[in-house]
């Protein structure tokens, strides 16, 4: 028999009702709720090992989210008709549970933890990213499992000049700011979103709302985790330590690390001093250790030892950036790495940017083509097409290193994402003809390879000819803090990320930010920190736009010669058909006989065409073409026509794309003419003039000798009678 659910419940706005219940579903996973706002219904369960694999190193946390395709009345369209792979929506919300997530655990927690959240029932107007963080920490809150805090997110839009926790979808399609905010009831966790270019003040004012609004749902967790009785957590079985061998350890190496540390070496170089600095501590500690010639170190000497030097090499690097005010690479903490970029470096793409900013380089290529070229942005609930769309591509030979080549993995579409919607904020609007790709494959990395993509990608738009008005550059900040000090970084390496307590990533213009996305590491983020982090990346951004508008200051003024050229045009949705022709004959042979690629699609109830072709004089036949057929003659227009064929009684003649009518023979000459043979030949231009149309067939009826002068007597000879 089931038990009676519990429930606890809080309002988000204007009578929107939140509730989160446990107890009715996913009874044996160690955490499970649901949380539902009108239809939309979310769960949500959590299980974890009660011990950890041996020789586990690392937190193993695993978070995937996934619709139901049910959820919204709907059958998969796959040819096996379930749930494939997880699509790019799913994966981006996936990882902004898991980025909120992670910093809960205690950092000795070990175990696996597989979270798992669904949409089981969808709502058209309600967005589940903004839930599902909740229903997961909710899922957390009513276990055993050993979390230290309890999270939330909110999205938080302005629409109208209005700020709006948690939008609708028709709002949400008219905000200029979006983003999504997680936080403890005390601290801020992690910011992701974007903007049509928000100032700094406008972004804290979001965060603030954000907090505010995540307080209350933390709240609500409380209420339902002590109604299920979850306020004591599991124990767990805590790594070992040896005081002795991690003094002996900070012995040996910590000046050794700091020297390496302050020597401003490049990334490899000083990887392999490090490295070198571990075997020689291990070296050192067979000796300390009594370890007889040929025989091993104890292994968990070894392992601790390796642990700890890892650890010496974290606070060293940090203490270093705190008190000394320098970087690994011997930066000031405000400083950029240095920067080249250069445009139009390949032949053959419709525009290409290479930028280099320290040892990361971002190769990034635009393509434009035709409508049939969007993509599918496919949920459960919506399903749109996209005309504008990033692929951020991650090898391996970037860092130095030999990996499996396994597909695209949630990093490159997290980072790809990032950089989508930053650039997304300078598109031209709707009647932009071309759907566009942008490629980024990085080269070489060592830290803000995302960033390096969205000053790419701006700078290869304008090389496209793809009018951007702006440029949108962006900067990865990062923060060391210990105690009341803190550092905050402009432009950090990979190993300051690795190292340090924020990944702060910030993109605009020379006028606002575009785009954010932040996670926290630590505890007790202030607005005062975040203030002066915004300001630096200001700083930051301002001096890599510089060095954008240096190299190419505004869009070229068309496509390249060898891009291809696209022209719209707009017909009487009654011309739709004649376009068309039976079975598509006509559209057919109109791309055939011009090489272009022809779309026509019915919008507003007009007829939207879109030509496309690399050949100019390919594109403008085919318009003049599609303008003949929609045309409507008007009787007394005059035509320039070709003589399609002849007959005993007359010429057919085109005297626009795919109309024809007759010449009859009267009305070749003002001369009486038996035949037309020897006068006029098939394949020959001839002016005519619409005289009518045939009451019963509605065919057109055309003279030629209206147009000639009219002889002054009779037997004159007749004036340019075979022209």
């Amino acid at each position: 028999m089931l038990t009676q659910p519990l429930q606890s419940k809080f309002t988000i706005r204007d009578g929107h009702e939140v509730i989160i219940e446990s107890g009715r579903l996913a009874r044996q996973a160690d955490g499970s709720v649901t949380v539902r706002q009108g239809n939309c219904i979310i769960l949500a369960t959590v299980v974890a090992n009660k011990e950890a694999r041996e020789g586990q190193s690392f937190f193993p946390l695993s978070v995937d989210y996934q619709e139901k395709f049910a959820s919204a009345g709907r059958i998969p369209g796959s040819f096996f008709k379930r749930e494939a792979r997880l699509n790019d929506y799913e994966i981006l919300t996936s990882r902004l549970i898991d980025r909120a997530l992670r910093p809960l655990f205690p950092e000795d927690y070990l175990c696996d933890v597989q979270v798992l959240v669904s949409l089981v029932s969808s709502d058209p107007e309600v967005m589940p990213d903004a839930l599902a963080c909740l229903a997961a920490s909710a899922a957390l809150a009513v276990s055993d499992i050993p979390i230290q805090e309890i999270i939330s997110e909110v999205r938080v839009a302005r629409v109208d000049g209005e700020f709006i926790i948690n939008p609708t979808r028709t709002e949400l399609s008219k905000a200029d700011i979006n983003f999504i905010i997680a936080a403890t009831d005390k601290n801020i966790m992690m910011v992701e979103g974007e903007a049509k270019e928000c100032s700094e003040e406008d972004l804290v004012k979001v965060i603030e709302l954000g907090h505010e609004a995540i307080k209350v749902q933390v709240k609500a967790q409380e209420v339902l985790r002590d109604l299920k009785g979850s306020t004591t957590k599991r124990d767990y079985v805590k790594p070992e330590h040896n005081e002795e061998v991690r003094e002996k350890v900070s012995a040996f190496a910590k000046q050794k690390v700091y020297e390496v540390a302050k020597g401003a070496l490049a990334k490899h170089d000083r990887t392999d001093k490090f490295k070198a600095i571990g075997e020689e501590l291990m070296a050192h500690l067979k000796t300390e250790y009594s370890v007889v010639e040929g025989e091993e170190l104890d292994s968990n000497i070894k392992k601790w030892a390796k642990i700890y030097y890892s650890d010496l090499q974290y606070y060293v690097v940090r203490d270093m950036m705190l008190n000394d005010k320098v970087r690994l690479d011997g930066r000031k903490l405000d400083e950029v790495r240095s920067l080249n970029m250069e445009v139009d470096i390949l032949p053959s793409p419709h525009g290409a940017a290479l930028f280099t900013r320290g040892e990361t380089q971002s190769l990034t290529t635009v393509t434009l083509g035709t409508a049939l070229d969007s993509t599918l942005l496919e949920s459960a609930a919506v399903s749109d097409y996209s005309k504008f769309y990033l692929h951020y591509n991650f090898p391996p030979f970037s860092t130095g290193e030999v990996k499996m080549m396994r597909g695209v993995g949630r990093r490159e579409v997290g980072h790809g994402n990032l950089a989508m919607r930053s650039l997304k904020q300078m598109m031209p609007g709707g009647d932009f003809p071309y759907t566009v790709r942008i490629v980024s494959d990085i080269l070489e990395s060592n830290g803000s390879s995302s960033m390096a993509t969205v000053c790419a990608g701006s700078l290869a738009l304008m090389d496209a000819g793809v009018a951007i008005p702006k440029h949108v550059s962006g900067v990865a900040m990062g923060l060391i803090s210990k105690g009341d000090q803190f550092a905050v970084l402009t432009d950090i390496l990979g190993d300051e990320d690795h190292l340090g307590d924020m990944d702060f990533k910030v993109t605009g213009t020379r006028d606002g930010i575009c785009g954010v996305q932040m996670d926290i590491k630590v505890d007790g983020l202030s607005m005062d920190v975040m203030r002066k982090a915004l300001s630096q990346a200001k700083e930051g951004r301002l001096h890599i736009l510089d060095a954008m508008y240096a190299t190419i200051g505004e869009a070229r003024s068309d496509v390249k010669p060898h891009a291809p050229r696209m022209v719209k045009l707009f017909i009487d949705k009654e011309f739709i058909g004649a376009v068309i022709g039976p079975g598509g004959k006509v559209i057919q042979e109109i791309q055939r006989e011009t090489g272009t690629t022809i779309n026509l699609e019915e919008k507003n109830n007009m007829g939207e065409i879109a030509i496309f072709s690399t050949n100019k004089e390919g594109v403008e036949k085919a318009v003049s073409w599609i303008k003949g057929i929609v045309a409507v003659p008007q009787v007394g227009d005059v035509y320039e026509a070709t003589v399609k064929s002849i007959m005993p009684f007359g010429a057919f003649v085109e005297f626009l794309p795919g109309k024809q009518g007759l010449v009859h023979i009267s009305e070749v000459s003002w001369k009486r003419l038996e035949t037309l043979e020897g006068i006029v030949r098939e394949g020959d231009m001839m002016k005519v003039k619409l005289i009518g149309t045939d009451p019963k067939s509605g065919k057109f009826k055309l003279s030629r000798k209206i147009l000639i002068p009219k002889p002054d007597g009779q037997g004159q000879p007749q004036q340019e009678e075979n022209n």
